[in-house]
């Protein structure tokens, strides 16, 4: 039976690690991340963006939610704590995290290395967050000084992929 369906518009990409766009993010993660694929570069039907984060030692990724979007992490090297709702679950090598959307999150480097995990977002936007709280990155080059997020970085949030957090009362 002949296949009817019309090719896909997305188009195959390959990248190397020095190809990837690349930014050293603010304080509290500090850290890089790598902006690997997304939808718009693939042609891709499904919207996406994919990547990788990697946080240093003592640093965190502050309480944030995502009213859009769901996210996948997975930990690829490090140790460290994912606090979801009140609980605290190990991130080590391996681990796996789905956030569907509106589940608040945070996490938190408790190791003495690099912690790193991949992340998936559906639909994409958060490497366009990235590329606007950090400052270019090559591949290789030393670390910047810590430096502040951007003075508008809740503007950014709200164009970009993050919800509002609920008060805490």
């Amino acid at each position: 039976m002949p296949d009817t369906m019309p090719p896909s518009p997305a188009r195959l990409v390959i990248q190397q690690p020095e190809e990837a766009r690349s930014f050293w993010q603010p304080v509290p993660a500090n850290g890089f991340v790598r902006c690997l694929l997304d939808s718009a570069g693939t042609g891709a039907e499904t919207p996406f963006a994919f990547g990788t984060q990697t946080v240093d030692p003592g640093c965190h990724v502050r309480e944030h939610l995502h009213d859009a979007n769901e996210e996948i992490i997975f930990v690829i090297e490090g140790q460290g704590e994912a606090h979801i709702e009140g609980q605290v679950h190990p991130m080590k090598p391996n681990s796996c995290f789905f956030f569907p959307r509106n589940r608040a999150h945070s996490f938190h480097n408790t190791g003495t290395g690099p912690l790193t995990f991949v992340w998936c977002i559906m639909p994409g936007g958060l490497e366009t967050f990235f590329a606007r709280i950090g400052r270019p990155r090559a591949e290789g080059e030393a670390p910047p000084a810590p430096f502040p997020r951007p003075e508008n970085v809740q503007q950014i949030e709200a164009e970009t992929v993050f919800g509002t957090l609920p008060q805490k009362g």
